[in-house]
């Protein structure tokens, strides 16, 4: 298996993300389903040529000789447009997955609906279609109906609709398109109805839904667009069915070139899922926070001993990591990984992440009786694994996998946990729980404290050693380095990080120190957006408009963002629609406007 080193091949990635909260699918410019797993979005591949580009199986519609493409989404939805132009004609693909309210239900099925429309010309439309086995070896070859084709194996039963001739799809053949073609493809339960009246009626209702989310969003004054693309993007990474929250719907996108840095994020990272709700909660929705919280409380409950920083969106541990060999990578770069051994470490950062995200709960008037309240017992087991672990070291936030540390932010999250449950302990008016929230609130001070250098005027990525990490700007975005009486520490602390970690353009490493692959030569987007948010919290406005201009532009043409970006081309790279990225944005933006709008957000 080749690992191609060339950089100029990782830029922009051109394509975009489509689902309904039961599924995502990658669409490419070139009119390819490049990427889907079903029934659940941590199962294998049905589409894989994202990361099998020679081979690869994929569902493609498009011009039969050389073309130009440009993609959209309609506007304030997950509907994507693909657009072609080519010497015969023009014509646009419209894709999407149904949702929308029926029955007082949402209605999400297994579906992706595409519609091919004649802009002008006679364009010559070539449309091909090819399933993979779960293993990524054999292929499934369709059975014949009047109307649809059926590919059905031990694992699969999956159906195509479409008034186009079932010849030219199985042939390849290339048709002229001279009316609307439709194709509607099915897991399961399949389409019954008039083809062309269903797609207008589910198109319809599916753009009124997002139509009607985007509207109940609040938004400030400043950079719209961008949050409205974010929210959108971190609304269907959450799977309406179990609650859970998925950090990434792809696997194995290299975060460098010919690194072997390439994970699978298909999976509930509990830290991820806390960010990614409480971006969502400044946006005004409270509904995915109330979702989650069963899904964790779940797991919290049945925790006997410890509880793993991940799981798979039905609330167990993700399958065992293998590297699937018969996949060639993303542009030849593998290993292609499915599963995560993350799950196995150690990460003591989860319980106040817990407890963060069960705040909520307590404190938002919005929860009712249909959401009761998480049990005392609950909150108090949380605070009692906290204290237990005050001592252990661990993997820490960015999840090294040969060493563990006294990591500063795994201090910094215990910190807010337990400020998190004193917060809860007056709301239910707990003494007990008030005075283990409070000792606990102090002895995990003293464990940042431990990580501070005088000498330096900043804080080490742990106790323990002497090296800086990017994560410990949430020192001064979670305002434990108070804005008034630590101002100083907080500025010293900032430009040291920035001294230390920056890349050029914006950006910044994660850390410098090497890891169990080497020197990381990516940098991580987050990271730029967690540095413009603390110089918004300083007072630094200006500067920090200045530096969010620049990263802004780091997502592809549709607003996207991924995991990491080169720092030499500008390039994307890692798992892309990754929500650490969208959910930076959002924080930032919001901590901007906090300060040019006269703090009318506090």
């Amino acid at each position: 298996m080749g690992n191609k080193n060339n950089m100029q091949e990782f830029d922009q990635y051109r394509m975009g993300i489509i689902g309904n909260c039961s599924f995502l699918a990658n669409i490419d410019a070139h009119g390819s389903i490049c990427w889907l797993c079903w029934p659940h979005v941590d199962d294998r591949p049905i589409f894989n040529s994202l990361l099998n580009e020679v081979g690869g199986a994929k569902f493609q519609i498009r011009p039969a000789g050389n073309f130009l493409t440009s993609q959209h989404y309609l506007r304030n939805t997950n509907i994507l447009v693909t657009e072609f132009k080519s010497d015969d004609g023009a014509f646009r693909v419209i894709d999407f997955a149904p949702r929308f309210k029926l029955f007082d239900r949402n209605h999400r099925p297994l579906s992706i609906f595409r519609k091919i429309e004649r802009i002008f010309g006679n364009p010559q439309v070539v449309i091909s279609i090819d399933l993979a086995r779960r293993n990524g070896v054999d292929l499934i070859l369709p059975i014949l109906g009047s109307n649809h084709l059926t590919y059905r194996a031990d694992d699969i039963d999956i159906r195509l609709t479409t008034n186009v001739s079932k010849s030219n799809i199985l042939e390849e053949l290339p048709f002229t398109l001279t009316e609307d073609k439709y194709l509607v493809l099915t897991w399961g339960e399949h389409l019954q109805a008039s083809l062309e009246e269903t797609f207008n009626d589910f198109f319809a209702r599916t753009e009124n839904y997002w139509h009607d989310w985007i509207r109940r969003t609040t938004l400030p004054c400043i950079y719209q667009k961008e949050l409205i693309r974010s929210a959108l993007i971190l609304k269907l990474h959450q799977d309406e069915d179990s609650g859970a929250v998925i950090a990434s719907g792809n696997t194995s996108l290299p975060e460098f070139p010919g690194s072997g840095r390439n994970w699978d994020y298909r999976f509930s990272w509990i830290r991820d899922s806390y960010f990614t709700l409480s971006a969502l909660h400044s946006l005004g929705h409270f509904s995915e926070i109330e979702r989650y919280s069963h899904f964790i409380q779940d797991i919290a409950i049945k925790a006997k001993d410890r509880i793993h920083p991940v799981y798979k969106i039905n609330g167990s541990p993700p399958i065992p990591e293998i590297v699937d060999l018969h996949l060639q990578g993303y542009k030849s770069n593998g290993p292609v990984r499915f599963g995560n051994e993350a799950y196995n470490q150690i990460q003591n950062d989860v319980y106040g992440q817990i407890l963060l995200s069960l705040l909520p709960l307590y404190s938002d008037q919005r929860v009712d009786d249909r959401s009761p309240r998480p049990s005392k017992k609950l909150v108090m087991s949380l605070l009692e694994k906290i204290e237990r672990t005050l001592l252990e070291k661990d993997a820490g936030i960015w999840e090294f996998r040969g060493k563990t540390m006294a990591n500063c932010t795994t201090s910094l999250f215990r910190w807010a946990g337990a400020r998190a449950a004193l917060k809860i302990s007056q709301i239910i008016f707990d003494d007990d729980m008030h005075i283990r929230a409070h000792e606990l609130l102090y002895k995990s001070k003293e464990a940042i404290e431990e990580c501070y250098s005088r000498a330096e005027n900043c804080f080490y990525a742990a106790s323990d050693v002497k090296f800086f990490d990017a994560s410990t700007l949430l020192l001064i975005n979670m305002s434990y380095l108070d804005k008034v009486t630590d101002k100083q520490r907080a500025i010293g602390h900032l430009r040291r990080i920035e001294q230390e970690l920056s890349a050029q353009e914006g950006l910044f490493f994660r850390y410098r120190e090497n890891d169990d692959f080497g020197e990381t030569k990516a940098a991580f987007l987050i990271c730029s957006f967690w540095f413009i948010e603390a110089l918004a919290t300083l007072g630094f406005v200006d500067e920090a408009i200045k530096k969010l201009e620049k990263v802004i532009g780091y997502s592809n043409s549709l607003g996207i963002f991924s995991e990491d970006i080169d720092p030499t081309t500008k390039g994307q790279l890692g798992n892309f629609g990754q929500t650490y990225g969208h959910v930076g944005l959002i924080n930032a933006v919001f901590r901007i406007a906090k300060k040019v709008d006269g703090n009318i957000f506090d």
